[in-house]
């Protein structure tokens, strides 16, 4: 099959949907991928108008990792394959965490390997029942990228992400669940429409309030309490500065909804 277009990008509504495109392979990731997707990343990141991000996978499954088959046709050269998708996938990686932008997982079938890195790497995530989580790095001999060694213990704690990434195990969406990898599992008939619902509600919130409040989040692993409460501070008097703070304030006041721009 063709990969002429193996990440396809929609800008629509203030929304980015991000979709990765060989289904044939259950969109696992080679070289022009990852270039592809990486481009997509930071499309998005210059794109004004964009106030969500949505991943999402074609076919029968979200991301099932690298192309082991690829990796297989390499032979004496993979290690020099392997850098030539670890490399962008990590820039982009780092870009997508960056973003301002909430964004959004939509996890179903197989969701393996880098796919689980790209889960652990969106600020929420909803899952179809039939979705099923693998870090399977091990099962071909190496260890976790994408972040997933970063992203995996801060969510489920130090133990758990032990077992999940020594041992490959594969868990269902209800487990996935529990441990708080995926925010919410529905039916796969209603990923779409839940996915979309959600992309929705982000679109028209407060982008800057949305962008400030991650970065709080995520930093807040990296500073002492005194450090966090001046990040605090900072962010909140920059929100100040906004229109959307103008707006919500007033809305609050005159107890009617808030409509906000993104600015």
């Amino acid at each position: 099959m063709s990969d002429a277009d193996p990440v396809l990008l929609e800008l629509t509504g203030g929304i980015a949907r991000i979709r990765f495109n060989r289904p044939h392979v259950l969109n696992a990731i080679n070289e022009h991928a990852i270039l592809a997707f990486k481009r997509a990343v930071e499309t998005v990141a210059l794109e004004p108008t964009v106030r969500v991000v949505v991943l999402s996978g074609a076919g029968k499954g979200f991301l099932a990792g690298g192309d082991v088959g690829r990796f297989h046709e390499a032979g004496d050269g993979a290690a020099e394959v392997v850098s030539a998708i670890i490399n962008p996938f990590h820039e982009a990686l780092q870009t997508l965490i960056g973003l301002r932008q909430p964004v959004i997982a939509a996890l179903h079938g197989a969701v393996a390997g880098a796919g689980l890195s790209m889960a652990l790497a969106a600020d929420l995530a909803i899952a179809s029942e039939d979705a099923k989580f693998t870090l399977a790095y091990t099962k071909i001999g190496t260890s976790p990228d994408g972040g997933a060694s970063w992203g995996l213990p801060r969510v489920v704690g130090l133990r758990k992400a032990m077992e999940l990434a020594l041992l490959s195990d594969v868990i269902g969406a209800a487990e996935a669940e529990r441990l708080g990898l995926v925010n919410k599992v529905v039916p796969a008939d209603r990923l779409s429409e839940e996915v979309d619902a959600l992309a929705r509600r982000l679109a028209d919130g407060p982008t800057q309030a949305f962008g400030r409040v991650k970065a709080l989040l995520r930093g807040s692993f990296e500073r002492d309490l005194r450090g966090q409460l001046a990040a605090e501070r900072d962010a909140f008097l920059a929100c100040v500065g906004t229109r959307d703070f103008k707006e919500g304030v007033a809305a609050f006041v005159e107890k009617r909804p808030a409509t906000f721009e993104g600015h």
